[in-house]
Parts: structure tokens; C-alpha cells; sequence
């Protein structure tokens, strides 16, 4: 008989471009009263397997157009609508409603999530950083989570209706560690980290550091209240 202490989940990882294999390695390490199974998704039949999903860190326009040729680009704005995701760098970039600083040709969108967001807003490769985040609802949130920000889209503004679930706010980048180099101003750029309904975005890359507690958070606070609803 199945111990009804341990949750399983179903957890996917858009496979198509950029980091998705070190937040396989990163989902590994949470450990406790979840099973936690990782499927690599090309496909919209590997797409359906899931409870929720993760877009990785990578370029946004080249993720965007494999999607299309996979046949994956309707079944995740389906995803969007009914399930859990989280966007980390160009993930936050495709669940973002719109985008600035587009490659020319435009941005194709999955929507999701009510910011607009300019696509590497801090800047080229050179202008990469780490910065000390407090995150709240983060395990030991007194102590700092690094912020790996690598050609990092920046938050603009907030754009949620009244009709919409609130943005929640869950970390911020120091003022004093804001970059000189953005490209565009907006009244909302330190935002670095928010929830908005079920998904999750953040426009830096946890799966590059060895600490484990963002993916533990979108696990427990994300994830697990999803599928138990």
C-alpha cells in the first residue's frame, strides 16, 4: 500500500535548449515527504505526463521556435493555463505577457504571468553578475540565496488587472547591486522574483549555484498545494 505521508509529483523540464539538465540535478536533491519524478519534455505527449513544469534558463527566441517545431507551442499555453510553471532567465522571458528588446522578427510569448520584461535587460554576457538575495518563503531566509543573472532579463513593471491573481513579490536585487548597464528603466526593475496564481518566475538562474532551496520552494509552496487542491 502507498504511504499517504509521501506526495508524488510529476515534474517536467522543457529539453529543447539551455540549462535544463542542472535543474534535473538540482530537483534531485530535495529531499523529504515528496517522490519526485523528472521528465525531460520534447514532446506534448511527455508534456502531459506532468504536474508541473520547468522552462529553463537558455536563449528565449531559439527555445521558442523548437517548441514550435515540436508541436509543443499550444499544449504549453494549455500548461499555462491549467498547471504549475515556473520560468527561470529566458523562461520568465517566454510566461512574461510582453516583451522589449526583442530580437528582430519579435518574441513569441506563452503568457502566464502579467509583467512586461526586457529581454537581456542588464545587459550582454560581460555584464554578468552575482548578487545576495533575501527571498521570502525561502528555507533559512535569513540567510542570502546567490542570484546567478547572466545576460538577465529585467522586470519592467507589474501589470496585474484587478480580474487577475495578485503578484506576489518574493525577492528584490539590492539597489546598490543594480546594474549601470540597463537597458531600459522601469518602475519595477529591482524585482528579481515573484508568484503570480500557480507559477513562478525568477530572472536569474538558481540551478547554477549548489544551494537546493528554490527548487525545494516550488516544489513544496508551488507544486505539492497544486495537485493537492
Amino acid at each position: 500500500m502507498q504511504d499517504r505521508a509521501v506526495t508524488r509529483v510529476v515534474i517536467g523540464i522543457l529539453a529543447l535548449q539551455g540549462a535544463f539538465a542542472e535543474h534535473q540535478d538540482m530537483l534531485q536533491k530535495v529531499s523529504g515527504r515528496e517522490k519526485i519524478d523528472v521528465v525531460q519534455v520534447r514532446t506534448p505527449e511527455d508534456l502531459a505526463r506532468c504536474d508541473a513544469l520547468i522552462i529553463p534558463g537558455g536563449e528565449s527566441t531559439t527555445i521558442a521556435l523548437l517548441a514550435r517545431l515540436s508541436g509543443l507551442t499550444e499544449p504549453l499555453k494549455e500548461f499555462v493555463r491549467t498547471k504549475v510553471i515556473w520560468g527561470t532567465c529566458a523562461g520568465a522571458i517566454l510566461l512574461s505577457q510582453s516583451v522589449t528588446n526583442a530580437k528582430k522578427g519579435g518574441q513569441e510569448l506563452l503568457g502566464g504571468v502579467s509583467v512586461r520584461i526586457a529581454r537581456n535587460g542588464w545587459g550582454s554576457q560581460v555584464e554578468s553578475f552575482e548578487a545576495p538575495l533575501q527571498v521570502h518563503g525561502l528555507r533559512d531566509s535569513n540567510v542570502p540565496f546567490t542570484g546567478v543573472f547572466i545576460r538577465a532579463p529585467v522586470i519592467l513593471s507589474l501589470q496585474a488587472t484587478p480580474s487577475e491573481p495578485a503578484i506576489q513579490v518574493i525577492s528584490r536585487v539590492p539597489a546598490n547591486l543594480v546594474p549601470q548597464c540597463i537597458v531600459e528603466d522601469g518602475p519595477d526593475q529591482a524585482v528579481v522574483a515573484l508568484r503570480q496564481g500557480r507559477h513562478l518566475l525568477t530572472t536569474f538562474h538558481p540551478e547554477l549555484t549548489d544551494d537546493n532551496r528554490f527548487h525545494e520552494y516550488f516544489v513544496r509552496e508551488c507544486v505539492v498545494p497544486s495537485i493537492s487542491s
